[in-house]
């Protein structure tokens, strides 16, 4: 299966963004990386291998993004104001220049996102605030209140990326219908640690009549790796 490096240097983030893409054509899979995961983190986790049919049968193309929330949520050296600032620059890296280089590239329209943990959330939320953009999320083993990583500051900007506090409170009819018809896909697995925040994520969706489905896989693990590229992989259809 075909594997490209690309990079470049983002003027959204301010230095080198690196990217990994696997397959030539099909529909783009964005893929967001865990906590403390970086673009590659998905090929050392031989997650990629599983996938690996769906890459040479020319049905989906990936794209492997660099870490976001080491420079951001996960940095205790900053305020918490300055770790949402820089997660609104990596947002405008994917929305003003991934987004594009994808486009470039690849001619399908139909974009997923995808992600474990707090890239689950990424996915998530970038649906929520551009559902025109993407069209499908398929959300693993995430957890949806970035508050843990606020100090209980209270600010429009955390309030605006944490979705289990704006989601409540949304009255937009049009926006809501907008993001409805995002293929909205919320995954778990018998014994995971963030079934209740993914429940609650859940509960707040179906409270604005937000069409999506949270699934909880039969299947116990103590590696969320081995359950997640099969949970992909059966949700991007």
């Amino acid at each position: 299966m075909k594997r490209v490096f690309k990079s470049w240097n983002s003027p959204s983030m301010g230095k080198e963004m690196d990217l990994l893409i696997y397959g030539e054509e099909g529909t783009p899979v964005i893929v967001f990386p865990s906590a403390h995961g970086n673009f590659k983190e998905w090929e050392e986790k031989k997650a990629i291998d599983m996938l690996q049919q769906q890459i040479s049968d020319g049905f989906n193309q990936f794209f492997l993004v660099e870490n976001f929330s080491d420079e951001s949520f996960m940095n205790k050296e900053i305020d918490p104001l300055s770790r949402i600032q820089r997660f609104e620059q990596y947002q405008e890296y994917i929305m003003d220049e991934l987004l594009p280089y994808i486009s470039d590239i690849n001619s399908n329209p139909f974009i997923i996102t995808t992600g474990v943990a707090i890239g689950a959330y990424a996915a998530l939320l970038m649906a929520l605030k551009y559902p025109t953009n993407f069209q499908k999320v398929v959300g693993m083993c995430g957890y949806f209140d970035i508050r843990v990583h606020m100090d209980d500051v209270i600010d429009d900007s955390v309030y605006f990326n944490n979705p289990v506090e704006f989601i409540p409170n949304l009255n937009d009819e049009k926006l809501l219908k907008l993001i409805s018809s995002v293929d909205i896909r919320l995954l778990n697995y018998k014994n995971d640690p963030t079934k209740d925040e993914t429940r609650k994520m859940s509960d707040l969706l179906w409270l604005k009549f937000i069409e999506h489905e949270h699934y909880v896989w039969d299947q116990e693990t103590d590696d969320l790796w081995t359950v997640a590229p099969n949970m992909l992989k059966d949700n991007l259809f």
